[in-house]
């Protein structure tokens, strides 16, 4: 269904014209790709956090724990610092790839994604040391290990399309050691790759160099100032309203907006749930000085946890109406169909079946449901009513459940899930009773005829 006016011709023109042409752009493509090859290692590695976190949790096992797992800690939880605790290098291995892959096809240049991931990461190991000037000379100091965490993502970003510009530039210019045809491919591409390496340390190190000599801060701080504004602007409870907004406006004509706007918030939720992760710890080892660290309530699996029970619209409450209060035949056996998947954040089925695309009678419970539903779980960990998220967790993993697990095992996180869900289930419920009526209507027409 096409529509050209009004309130959904508005959102064409004014929201999904820019947002749907930005993820067009390589970038934000690559971030994709980044993100969702990250995705195993932030889970695996906070199952090992929570594992960690449970006896203090839940002070009646601690005893059990004593006795079996606590001795083995120090063992397990290296797969929780090989993985959050270096997270930058694979979102920047994977951008790397993504981003040279996308060159390679789409342009034909013989790009290898393998060097263009390596290219990348040397990149950014290059700026990940802290130097400091002193008598003339560069010292390095040891601030620098505390980068290849979330953290650093931002900056990892910048440094994989530098990188990736820069082999497809020496490429492109025929900058590179051609070897002989009878030459093994995989050594070619090797000296293919040497002239790009060498002017990717050239132009980071003059440029590292440069701002440290002039402005006494490196070229990491340099990238992370801007980039951790904008990750400052998530920190209010208006910024999640908008970024909710964002993401349904796109839905309700037709694009994915999770995903589009998930390629922006996704390293900011990351960076957030690192520095979430550092306090909880300072908080469990006793460390007096924590409660001046930061917390942030953005952060981790905060859309799956407190916003999007059953898919983007928060649509779980609207699938159980569908199956216990609905009158048209329509919706009773979509709802039927659709609640299995629904369970686990998937809803598909609703929003191509119902529709919620297009729909003037549900488009308005659509986005306020997620948008109020993020308000609330914004407003109640940031006045630390719920702990806030410190693990990761899959996304589909069901109400309520997921809230225990990303908090580390908080009861007032399932109390807020189910709070929230009963709002939204109050703010469907109108527009649900109002659009059954009308489909109701419409198969009795039918049925006449």
């Amino acid at each position: 269904m096409e529509q050209t006016g009004g309130f959904f011709g508005f959102l064409e023109k004014n929201i999904m014209g820019p947002l749907g042409k930005m993820s067009q752009f390589k970038v934000v493509q690559g971030i994709m790709g980044a993100g969702m090859a990250t995705i195993p290692f932030t889970i695996v590695g906070a199952m090992f956090l929570v594992l960690d976190i449970i006896p203090f949790t839940f002070p009646a096992l601690e005893g059990f724990f004593n006795a079996t797992f606590t001795p083995l800690g120090a063992l397990y939880m290296s797969a929780f610092r090989a993985s959050m605790g270096v997270l930058t290098l694979y979102f920047v291995l994977g951008m790397g790839y993504t981003l040279t892959k996308i060159y390679a096809d789409e342009e034909g240049i013989n790009l290898n994604p393998l060097t263009g991931a390596f290219m990348s990461m040397f990149a950014f190991l290059l700026i990940h040391s802290h130097f400091i000037i002193e008598d003339g000379a560069f010292e390095m100091t040891d601030r620098g290990w505390g980068r290849l965490e979330a953290a650093g993502i931002f900056p990892g970003i910048v440094m994989a399309v530098l990188a990736v510009m820069l082999y497809r530039m020496c490429i492109k210019r025929g900058w590179a050691i051609k070897m002989p045809d009878e030459v093994p491919e995989g050594v070619s591409r090797a000296f293919t790759a040497l002239i790009p390496v060498a002017v990717t340390a050239i132009v980071v190190l003059v440029l590292n160099g440069l701002i440290i000599w002039i402005s006494g801060m490196d070229l990491f701080e340099l990238i992370a100032w801007p980039f951790g504004f904008v990750r400052h602007l998530t920190n209010n409870v208006f910024g999640i309203a908008v970024i909710y907004f964002l993401i349904h406006a796109l839905w309700i004509v037709g694009i994915h907006g999770a995903q589009v706007i998930g390629a922006v918030t996704g390293p900011i939720v990351l960076t957030n749930l690192a520095y979430n992760q550092a306090r909880f710890d300072a908080m469990r080892d006793g460390y007096a000085g924590y409660a001046d660290m930061p917390f942030y309530a953005f952060a981790g699996q905060f859309q799956s946890a407190f916003v999007v029970f059953g898919g983007s619209g928060a649509t779980l409450a609207l699938t159980l109406m569908m199956i216990f209060l609905a009158k048209s035949s329509q919706l009773k056996i979509l709802g039927r169909a659709a609640i299995g998947a629904g369970i686990f954040n998937i809803n598909e089925p609703i929003i191509f079946g119902v529709p919620m695309i297009y729909n003037p009678t549900l488009a308005l419970p659509f986005f306020l449901a997620p948008m109020i539903s993020g308000m609330i779980a914004f407003l109640a960990i940031d006045f630390g009513l719920v702990q806030f998220l410190v693990a990761e967790y899959p996304w589909p993993t069901p109400m309520m459940l997921g809230a225990f697990i990303g908090t580390g095992g908080a009861w007032t996180a399932v109390v807020l899930a189910v709070v929230i869900f009963a709002v939204q289930a109050v703010i469907y419920f109108p527009f649900f009773k109002a659009y059954d009526k009308q489909l109701v209507a419409e198969e009795q027409a039918n049925a006449a005829a």
